[in-house]
C-alpha cells in the first residue's frame, strides 16, 4: 500500500530547477559539462567553414524569406548553393546576391547575360513571381550585376525546412528561450 504523500516523491525533478542541478555538480563534472557545450559549438563551426571552402560560397546554406521565387522555392525553403568562380553565369540560372546598402541575400533567377570579349559579365536578375525585374532593388544608378555580387547558385533545396529560422527572426524572445533551453539541457545532462 502506497500513502498518498509518497507518489510524487521519486518524480524527476522538472529541469527548471537548473540552479539546483548545477549545485549537485561537483567542480569536474561542471567542467566537463562546460567543455561538452564548446566541443559542440566549436564542432558545428568547423563544419560551417568546411562548408564553406568546399562549396566555394560564403553561405553555402541560405533560407527563402519571401515569396517572390514562387512557385520554384516557398518562404521557409533550405538552399543548398555553390560558388565555384569557373563556373559561367547563364540566364535561367537561380542565384543568391547581395547588394550593396542591403543586409539580406536576395534569391531570384537570372533573365539576361551580358558578355563582353574581355570576359567580364554582366546579368539581370527577376524573382519568379515578380512582375518586373529587380533593377529596382540593386543600388541606386546599378543596372546589372557582376560576379562579384554572387554569394551563390542554388543547387538543391529542402522544402519548408528554414521555417524554424523564419520563427525564430520574427519572435526573437522565443530564438533565446530555445537557446537557452538548449543550452541547459548540454550542460546538464549527465553522461550515463
Amino acid at each position: 500500500m502506497v500513502r498518498a504523500g509518497a507518489v510524487g516523491a521519486h518524480l524527476p525533478t522538472s529541469g527548471l530547477d537548473i540552479f539546483g542541478d548545477l549545485r549537485k555538480m561537483n567542480k569536474r563534472q561542471l567542467y566537463y559539462q562546460v567543455l561538452n557545450f564548446a566541443m559542440i559549438v566549436s564542432s558545428a563551426l568547423m563544419i560551417w567553414k568546411g562548408l564553406i571552402v568546399l562549396t566555394g560560397s560564403e553561405s553555402p546554406i541560405v533560407v527563402v524569406l519571401s515569396g517572390s521565387m514562387e512557385p520554384a522555392f516557398h518562404r521557409g525553403d533550405l538552399l543548398f548553393l555553390t560558388n565555384f568562380r569557373e563556373d559561367p553565369i547563364r540566364a535561367g540560372e537561380i542565384v543568391v546576391f547581395k547588394v550593396e546598402g542591403r543586409d539580406i541575400p536576395i534569391v531570384h533567377r537570372v533573365i539576361k547575360v551580358h558578355e563582353k570579349d574581355n570576359g567580364d559579365i554582366k546579368f539581370l536578375t527577376k524573382g519568379d513571381n515578380n512582375e518586373v525585374d529587380d533593377r529596382g532593388l540593386y543600388k541606386e544608378g546599378q543596372n546589372w550585376l557582376e560576379k562579384k555580387d554572387v554569394v551563390g547558385r542554388a543547387r538543391g533545396f529542402l522544402p519548408y525546412v528554414g521555417m524554424v529560422t523564419i520563427i525564430m527572426n520574427d519572435y526573437p524572445k522565443f530564438k533565446y528561450a530555445l537557446l537557452a533551453v538548449m543550452g541547459a539541457y548540454v550542460l546538464l545532462k549527465r553522461e550515463s
